[in-house]
């Protein structure tokens, strides 16, 4: 939305009037960094995105969020995100919940099940690659905490032609 700057008076409607946009007033995003010169050896959790520039050894989980690896990034953990996006090196599964994103500079080796995949040309994927829909995702999570019912079988009826 455009306002009339606080030291300008009004203007008949001939007159140009200068006009500033309004500003945002939301937080700006933050985001966890890990440093190039950062080696962690363990778990890692947490609600925010994650930016990865250095080495990591274990799991990580960002369920609700996005982790990007960087160019220098040297990943070894399996990873679960509602994002990742790979441009550095990682040897472990990942499961994303909306999209993986491998560019030109990643490397990835390891089974994927997201729900959307890119690999831009002259990236590295070695490993299985499951696609789900978000359908597909909630039943998975459903059958495993509840005990799976034994499969309907259906009576076939007879075609009628020109009814």
């Amino acid at each position: 939305m455009l306002e009339t700057p606080p030291n300008q008076p009004s203007t008949p409607n001939n007159s140009p009037i200068a006009y500033s946009p309004m500003k945002n007033l939301g937080p700006p995003t933050e985001q966890a960094t890990i440093s190039r010169s950062v080696t962690i050896k363990g778990e890692i959790s947490g609600t925010e995105p994650l930016y990865i520039d250095g080495q990591i050894e274990g799991r990580i989980n960002f369920s609700g969020s996005r982790i990007t690896i960087g160019r220098n990034g040297q990943v070894t953990a399996n990873i679960v995100a509602k994002e990742v996006v790979i441009m550095g090196t990682v040897k472990g599964n990942v499961e994303c919940s909306e999209r993986l994103d491998i560019r030109a500079e990643g490397s990835l080796t390891g089974d994927v099940i997201t729900r959307l995949i890119s690999v831009e040309a002259g990236a590295v994927l070695k490993g299985s690659v499951e696609v789900r829909s978000k359908a597909n995702q909630k039943e998975e999570k459903t059958q495993t905490s509840a005990k799976p019912s034994p499969p309907e079988t259906a009576k076939a009826l007879p075609a009628v032609a020109g009814a």
